[in-house]
């Protein structure tokens, strides 16, 4: 069948014309702006149509899926390995596609946001693979959505270039550019200012997913592939082996619409929810024929943990933010099991990114991070990883001595199976590590959630805070501890019974404490951080109520 969609405007300022009711289409809820039309084409804007056409019905289904799995879990259900899909597991003959073009060697990608000065710097940087993020690292903006694109589309015909008010200017100078992996936002986020009315006549946000992976792959695939790589993707927040497959089918309609061959498109998946970290083997059989790897995504992992177990007690009570490591028992079984299980199945595993970052007016915290984040990837390297995160330029070299050390010449190490490894449900839920809350810790946490989600108001969505790296994912680990501190009835190792009462103090404090200027939104941060910790609710993820009232 042939959809029908009315052409975006031409002209700034205007709005599109609407088609009757009965046929499916998009309606921009913004003007285009400069560049805007390049990438709001009317054939782009077709098959965002024919996107949410197929498959918007099926998402609302799969978020429901999950809100009822969550409350499960909630009273009692705790995860395990699928009795339903056993035979999957059990089954030693199914392997995954693995490496597209140009994803051979993954020892060390940088992650960052997309606008013009981080991509350039990302693809100067010399690292293998770029994971180009519309997600986590950035903050949803219109201007940010439209501007990634326009950024990506630039970098990919090598046309990119940006000159800072200052007028300084950077440029693409790096012989061989890394490999581009696009991170869209996950199922859960909408996208408000595209509006999806179906079939009924019934409007809706659209997808935040399906517009970020659509814009991308309908302007970028085929010279992608032409410069000798492909349409990539990082696939976050995912739940379900369900949730894999809806994306799975997504690329399949888009490899026949675009007239690409099946399995051209490639797709590595964060592992980072918790039941996620159960259904390993079924999220890589559901995308078998696009998949390159899964990602051991430990700061949204964590966060998952203590949203999923926040109202089950004591033992379910992690200490401050910076106690949980990646060498506490549960944190090694998981990603143990995660290296055990892509390699079982020729799936790279690549492991997540060290929050340290240097700083480089401060000599000895650079030396700091480096020798903290060389622990990190040589853990990982020895653990068998096939290649690591990084958040900033300078920790590459570190970073790939430790993968070097390890690989040699090799491009992976999916050789090493670990079949020495068994991991039993009980493992991934063993919370106990057995240190205290602080005061401090609490305090840092409310510290680092309201200068983040100013940043954020104001459009960064990676920020250095105290010379670590601050995202969506950590912001939301600060304030998901404190509202379970608040319900659990915790106090400090100080003897401070942590309540709504003591934290709004320290809110005050914080705010007392941070450098203000005109127009700056940390009285919207202190509203958001309210919302989100302290109140009887507890919202899924904090960027939707946020993305909502106050992002423009």
């Amino acid at each position: 069948m042939t959809l029908i969609t009315s052409p975006p405007p031409t002209t700034e300022g205007s709005r599109m014309p609407q088609p009757p009711a009965s046929v499916p289409h998009l309606r921009l809820e913004r003007p285009l702006e400069g560049r805007d039309a390049e990438i709001l084409t009317p054939a782009a804007i077709s098959f965002l149509t024919e996107l949410h056409d197929r498959f918007a019905r099926r998402r609302h289904d799969r978020l429901a899926a999950r809100e009822r799995r969550r409350f499960e879990i909630g009273t009692g259900d705790d995860p395990h390995f699928r009795a339903d899909t056993a035979h999957i597991r059990d089954d030693p003959s199914w392997q995954v596609a693995g490496a597209g073009p140009g994803l051979e060697d993954r020892r060390v990608e940088i992650t960052g946001p997309t606008d013009p000065k981080m991509t350039i710097n990302a693809l100067n940087s010399g690292a293998r693979v770029w994971l180009a993020d519309q997600e986590d690292a950035t903050s949803p903006t219109w201007r940010n959505v439209i501007g990634g694109q326009l950024s990506l589309f630039d970098a990919i015909r090598g046309q990119l270039s940006f000159t800072s008010p200052e007028g300084k200017r950077y440029e693409v100078t790096a012989e061989r550019t890394p490999t581009i992996v696009m991170r869209p936002r996950g199922w859960h986020l909408p996208e408000k200012h595209v509006t999806f009315i179906d079939r009924s006549g019934r409007e809706l946000a659209a997808s935040g997913s399906l517009v970020d992976y659509g814009l991308y792959v309908f302007h970028n695939a085929h010279a992608l592939i032409t410069a000798g790589r492909g349409p990539y993707f990082y696939l976050p927040k995912i739940e379900s082996a369900e949730e894999a497959r809806l994306w799975d089918d997504v690329f399949s309609f888009t490899e026949e619409r675009l007239g690409l061959a099946h399995g051209t498109i490639r797709a590595t998946v964060l592992i980072e929810t918790l039941p996620a970290a159960f259904e390993m083997e079924e999220i890589l059989f559901a995308l078998r024929d696009h998949c390159a790897g899964l990602n051991a995504g430990r700061w949204d992992y964590i966060f998952s943990i203590i949203k999923t177990y926040r109202g089950r007690g004591a033992r379910f009570v992690l200490p401050d933010r910076s106690e949980v490591t990646m060498t506490v028992p549960f944190m090694r079984a998981y990603t143990e099991l995660l290296v055990r299980t892509c390699h079982k199945r020729g799936a790279y595993a690549i492991g997540g990114m060290s929050a340290f970052i240097p700083n480089r007016r401060k000599p000895e915290v650079t030396e700091a991070a480096f020798e903290k984040v060389a622990a990190d990837k040589r853990r990982e390297a020895g653990d068998g990883f096939d290649g690591t995160w990084v958040a900033h330029p300078d920790l590459i070299p570190v970073a790939r001595a430790e993968f070097d050390a390890v690989l040699g010449s090799r491009p992976n190490q999916l050789e090493r199976r670990r079949e020495d490894v068994s991991i039993e449900p009980g493992q991934l839920l063993d919370l106990r590590i057995g240190l205290p809350v602080t005061t401090a810790g609490v305090r840092g946490n409310v510290s680092v959630a309201i200068r983040y989600l100013e940043a954020w108001l104001r459009g960064l969505g990676a920020v250095a805070i105290d010379d670590l790296m601050e995202d969506a994912a950590t912001a939301e680990i600060s304030r998901s501890q404190i509202w379970q501190w608040i319900h659990q009835d915790r106090e400090t190792a100080e003897g401070d019974t942590i309540t709504r009462a003591f934290v709004e103090c320290l809110l005050d404090e914080v705010l007392v404490e941070v450098p203000r200027s005109d127009g700056d939104r940390f009285d919207d941060a202190a509203e958001i951080f309210r919302e989100v910790a302290l109140r009887p609710e507890f919202p899924a993820f904090l960027t939707l109520p946020a993305y909502a009232t106050y992002l423009d």
